[in-house]
């Protein structure tokens, strides 16, 4: 706290002041950009709340088993790249689509080879559309260190990129994030923790004003000793909690409002829950207090993966099946064995008990029911 001011700067004049009024404006408020850059420098990497969310959906999702009976579409997913398992390769491109609303997958082909050798993840900031007049993607160019490189269709439509991409009602080619949607939170949560640190460095006391209630002005001398006495003993973190003495007609008052006033830890709580909306996770699985809609844990974790998780997997999945026909030659289907996901192994006991206690339903017709082959 700068204790020199409202004293530093003043012109000193024997006569009595007239009384000064300061009148002060809310500023129009500063929100942050919403590029896929921003969201990620602002979201993933300095707040805690979108940090772990991401990394719940993305590490959820990528624990979800893609199968398919294509030998050469499975071997692409149990090692898509060199020294790269499939679930960490998942993991990635789940995280791009969270935080840029687009994730990007280059398939690397040999020539004179058929099929693919390598899936690689580009980084969605990397990556631009190239459209012909129409709007349509005819390329995409990837930035590199040195130039950009152009990456266009081949000569039957198909794109050696494959682009996921979360729907944007305001752009027909690239996605939305979904912190864009959270923006304002997202910066509401980031500014109080700002405001936190200074007012911790600032002895945890808000900003206030001396008043001298004497009449007229306090002379050179005890003005001189005052400010000297401020910023030597009650300045800094290390006087915080020192108790003011004041005489001489001085008065203390506040020129801001208090973290009580201000209800600080409610607000944080709110933003906290709307950027865990955002990104498809139950608050009550962040611990966040106040969020009652779930009764219980377990309710809470089976919706988050029944709504979040499920539908990502679901998704990379059937654009993986549209996508890898073409350079595999043959028909390839990609789906998600949610058999083997333990978290949903609570409805699976329920429906096989149901099953068990339909008598009239014959065996073949209990397994397709089940989702089992005849």
């Amino acid at each position: 706290m700068n204790w020199g001011w409202p004293f530093a700067g003043m012109r000193r004049e024997s006569k009595a002041a007239a009384p000064l009024i300061a009148l002060s404006q809310l500023g129009v408020a500063a929100w942050g950009g919403r590029d896929a850059a921003s969201l990620t420098q602002d979201g993933y990497l300095r707040n805690a709340v979108a940090y772990r969310c991401v990394r719940m959906v993305a590490e959820a999702a990528a624990s979800v088993p893609l199968v398919t009976g294509h030998e050469a579409a499975a071997k692409l997913l149990r090692a898509p790249a060199p020294d790269m398992a499939g679930a960490s390769f998942l993991e990635g491109v789940y995280t791009q689509l969270q935080l840029a609303g687009n994730a990007f997958v280059e398939a690397v082909q040999i020539d004179g080879r058929d099929g693919i050798a390598a899936l690689f993840a580009l980084r969605p900031d990397s990556v631009r559309p190239v459209t012909d007049a129409r709007g349509w993607v005819e390329a995409w160019a990837v930035r590199e260190r040195r130039g950009e490189r152009l990456i266009r269709r081949e000569a039957t439509g198909w794109s050696p990129v494959l682009h996921l991409r979360l729907f944007n009602p305001a752009d027909d080619v690239m996605g939305l994030p979904p912190l864009g949607a959270a923006r304002r939170a997202l910066d509401l949560h980031n500014a109080s923790a700002d405001w936190a640190k200074a007012l911790i460095d600032n002895s945890a006391k808000p900003s206030g004003a001396l008043v001298y209630g004497g009449g007229g002005r306090l002379p050179d001398e005890q003005f001189e000793t005052l400010k000297s006495e401020l910023e030597a003993h009650y300045s800094g973190a290390a006087n915080a909690g020192r108790p003011l003495l004041l005489e001489g007609g001085l008065e203390w008052r506040p020129m801001s409002l208090s973290p009580a006033e201000m209800d600080f830890q409610e607000a944080r709580n709110a933003a906290a829950r709307e950027i865990a909306l955002a990104l498809g996770v139950p608050p009550m699985l962040l611990g966040i207090p106040g969020d009652n809609t779930y009764s219980n844990y377990r309710e809470a974790n089976l919706a988050f993966w029944r709504m979040s998780v499920l539908p990502l997997a679901e998704k990379m999945a059937a654009a993986l099946s549209l996508w890898l026909d073409e350079p595999l030659g043959g028909d390839v289907e990609v789906r998600c064995d949610v058999d083997r996901v333990p978290a949903l192994s609570v409805e699976r006991d329920a429906l096989w008990a149901r099953l068990e206690g339909a008598s009239f339903a014959t065996p073949e017709e209990k397994r397709a029911i089940a989702g089992l082959k005849p």
